[in-house]
């Protein structure tokens, strides 16, 4: 029988506002206790304690008829534990996130654990580590992405950076994309845009400076590349072309002459065996209908 509190696949997700309240009650319980120091406790502290103990005191707590007496012996619990959800929090710094961020919302994971057990339903432990280290991964997915990135993605760059971290222990250099979509079970294809999802996270800014810190250099955003001067163009030639297409090959084949093999009149009269008069007569007469032809074509654009 699964907790209270855990979502099957089959259960329909809590509303936001439920899902609020449920923090902003959990926020108000680790405010209680925020005078206990954010040392972000080791694992021997989390390993001292009785756990035994604690889950007869969560028996006794959920026995307690009393309110007051219940509330008293809740926080107990939850001070008392403080060191788990510190050493849990602890595994996730160096992530960009502030260690006493991720102390707090570890802390919240510990008071939905506590609130969430169930006696009797199995060891607390067990119960109370993937519910904290739940809602730590919760706040990198949902609170620390500055653009929204699909939660596949999120959770597969997780596990690679986890996987590249044990890669390069083994292998004594850094592995390759490859090796990282063989250990992980995905496509080479999945990794790729993990990579490109990692800018994501924590976008540059376009005024950071770019090179050595210490050397006046110019922002990232002056290598933005000014506008081509051939876009405005691009139009044009795409309805000259058409245009173009629409004369007779004896018209077609002059202009090529003049205006890409660059011959002069005389010598496209030459290669035509007609007279420099005929020739300089049906540039004039085609120039002006492509002239005229375009300034239709544009305009009905």
């Amino acid at each position: 029988m699964p907790y209270p509190g855990r979502r099957s696949a089959d259960c329909p997700q809590k509303p936001p506002i439920a899902s609020a309240i449920q923090r902003e009650a959990a926020m108000t319980v680790v405010e209680r206790i925020g005078n206990t120091e954010l040392t972000g406790a080791g694992t021997g502290a989390a390993r001292d304690l009785d756990w035994m103990d604690v889950e007869k005191q969560l028996s006794s707590m959920a026995a307690c008829g009393d309110r007051a007496e219940r509330r008293r012996r809740r926080q107990h619990i939850i001070t008392e534990c403080l060191p788990l959800a510190d050493h849990i929090a602890c595994r996730f710094a160096g992530r960009g996130e502030p260690s006493d961020d991720l102390i707090q919302v570890a802390r919240i994971g510990l008071v939905k654990s506590v609130d969430r057990y169930v006696p009797d339903k199995g060891r607390f432990m067990a119960f109370a580590v993937p519910t904290i280290r739940g809602e730590v991964r919760r706040h990198f997915r949902d609170s620390t992405w500055s653009m929204r990135v699909p939660r596949k993605i999120q959770d597969t760059q997780l596990r690679m950076r986890h996987a590249a971290e044990e890669l390069s222990q083994r292998l004594k250099r850094a592995p390759t994309d490859r090796e990282i979509a063989r250990e992980l079970g995905v496509d080479d294809g999945e990794v790729s845009r993990c990579h490109s999802a990692h800018w994501a996270y924590r976008p540059v800014s376009l005024d950071a400076p770019r090179g050595d810190a210490e050397q006046e250099c110019a922002g990232i955003g002056e290598l933005r590349g000014a506008d081509d001067p051939g876009f405005d163009s691009v139009e044009d030639l795409i309805v000259l072309s058409g245009v173009i297409a629409e004369l007779d090959p004896r018209r077609r084949a002059i202009l090529g002459m003049r205006f890409y093999d660059c011959l002069t009149q005389r010598e496209i009269a030459l290669r035509l065996n007609v007279s420099q008069v005929q020739v300089s007569r049906l540039l004039d007469s085609t120039l002006a209908r492509l002239r005229q032809r375009m300034f239709v074509e544009v305009a009905a654009v």
